[in-house]
């Protein structure tokens, strides 16, 4: 997913469409998690980038997605651009 999520709407406040972004990244990290991994991987890994512009995005781990999103919504900018992308991960013994 390379997606610009833009945050305004006439008719949709301002916290329902934050709201909707993160149970749409959730979403597609499930349908992701249940497609079958490749021979001799362990779990599926995502590559996280974040930033209000494509240009500006910096690599994140998963479980900050949130947690720049929140800090998104104080700033109240009106976009932002997430990229996850699934990627086979190995565990480390």
């Amino acid at each position: 997913m390379k997606k610009t999520f833009e945050l305004t709407h006439p008719k949709i406040k301002y916290p329902r469409m934050i709201e909707s972004v993160k149970n749409e990244i959730r979403k597609y990290l499930k349908r992701n998690r249940k497609k079958t991994l490749p021979q001799g991987a362990d779990y599926w890994d995502f590559k996280c980038k974040f930033g209000d512009t494509e240009e500006t995005a910096k690599t994140v781990h998963l479980a900050e997605i949130d947690k720049h999103i929140n800090e998104a919504e104080a700033k109240e900018l009106t976009s932002f651009y997430i990229e996850v992308i699934p990627a086979a991960g190995h565990r480390n013994k």
